[in-house]
């Protein structure tokens, strides 16, 4: 029975596979930015009750423009699993010389949402034609702001898509360009990094350039700070605990011979482990306040909680990666290392049995190998038939797993 299912699975999807690249192309043609995908999501939720798929949208939408919607087999009750995808685009101008470019300007699909939206499309498409044939029932979330603290799936959570108990695990995809289109990879336990934001503005005496000694320096102060701060990873972090602190935004606003009044600084801090991730903060609190005031200046320190590090459930994981191999065959499921990139389906994880896996994208024979958040990135698009596909299979085997 199993056999002819994935027959079934295998064929819906490369039979509406130009459909979901349609739904692809209208989405990367039309992005929208974080919290603002109301476009977006009327056209997915128009897509979906077109289909007859029961969707759960009202006007303003669940955490603004996000929506969930369901496909229930027999025995709708017995056990729920849910389908994640998310909908918005990047601030960046696209650079791509095709038919479906970018029409706002300087916005892009550049992480690969849309591929993620769609895919889900098609996914909810091949599991309502085959809803006969499973028991329980499939939540679909479409969750908007995944780029933007404080996260679209902390507040879909808060807005209480996780509220019914029945859901015994989540899924969710993520382009990887890394990854031949094809293919996909897991990791099981921790993957990807918590990430937190720094802001410093570190403030001084301005004056004249020639005459240094009439001035705090701000920006000689910024240069101590920023340098002093590397010793959080290089020697205050275990050597065992990946960690990351980068900075990637200086604002001194002087010119060749002024020496302004105030830097800001901006930058980011990533690691895998949540009571080492605290420590670090009041550590690079200390530090730069310290050397501030040694120096003669100030530095406030605003430092922005961002996302949890992810946890893909092991058990679920392992199950999921044989799920994949029997879908798309052994030598295409490939095992990922920890990321230091961070997700807000990490949320997700700490509240439900979760899996978080990569979808290939590459294709160097046509040239599409951009990194996500490139104004280049591009998708070898029948990865989006893999997308939806091996998504259905997850979702039906899951299914029918019997937990204890």
């Amino acid at each position: 029975m199993d056999q002819l299912l994935l027959q079934e699975v295998r064929r819906i999807a490369g039979q509406i596979s130009n459909e979901v690249i349609f739904y692809r192309r209208h989405l990367h043609q039309n992005p929208e930015l974080s919290f603002k995908e109301f476009k977006t999501s009327e056209f997915i939720a128009q897509t979906l009750i077109s289909k007859n798929i029961q969707v759960e949208y009202v006007k303003e939408g669940i955490a603004q423009t996000g929506l969930v919607a369901y496909i229930k087999g027999k025995n709708p009750e017995k056990k729920q699993v849910a389908l994640r995808a998310d909908m918005d685009a990047l601030p960046i101008q696209e650079q791509n010389s095709v038919d479906y470019k970018s029409e706002n300007e300087g916005i892009m699909h550049a992480c690969g949402h849309d591929v993620h939206s769609s895919s889900l499309l098609g996914t909810a498409i091949i599991l309502n034609d085959l809803k006969n044939e499973f028991e329980g029932t499939v939540k679909l979330v479409f969750q908007p702001g995944e780029e933007l603290i404080p996260g679209g799936a902390s507040l879909m959570i808060k807005a209480g898509i996780l509220e019914n108990k029945s859901i015994k695990s989540m899924f969710g995809q993520h382009v990887a360009p890394q990854i031949e289109a094809g293919k996909v990879g897991f990791r099981s336990g921790i993957y990807m990094a918590s990430a937190d934001e720094i802001y410093l503005t570190i403030k001084g005496k301005g004056g004249h350039a020639a005459m240094p000694d009439t001035t705090v320096d701000p920006v000689l102060i910024m240069a101590h700070v920023i340098i002093a701060l590397q010793q959080v990873v290089s020697r205050n972090a275990n050597p065992k605990i990946p960690t990351v602190l980068s900075f990637g935004k200086v604002v001194a606003d002087g010119a060749t011979n002024i020496i302004p009044n105030e830097v800001k600084v901006a930058g980011t801090f990533r690691t895998l482990n949540e009571e080492w991730r605290a420590e670090a903060k009041k550590r690079i609190t200390k530090i730069a306040t310290g050397i501030a005031e040694s120096m003669g200046g100030t530095c406030d320190v605003n430092i922005l909680d961002g996302y949890p590090y992810l946890e893909n459930n092991p058990l679920l994981t392992e199950r999921a990666k044989e799920y994949a191999k029997e879908f798309l065959g052994e030598e295409n499921v490939v095992d990922l290392d920890i990321w230091m990139a961070s997700e807000d389906f990490a949320y997700y994880t700490h509240h439900v049995d979760s899996c978080f896996y990569r979808l290939g994208v590459r294709n160097e024979e046509l040239g599409i190998t951009s990194g996500v958040h490139t104004p280049t990135f591009n998708v070898d698009e029948k990865a989006l038939e893999v997308g939806s596909g091996l998504m259905a299979w997850l979702a039906i085997k899951e299914l029918e797993t019997e937990l204890s």
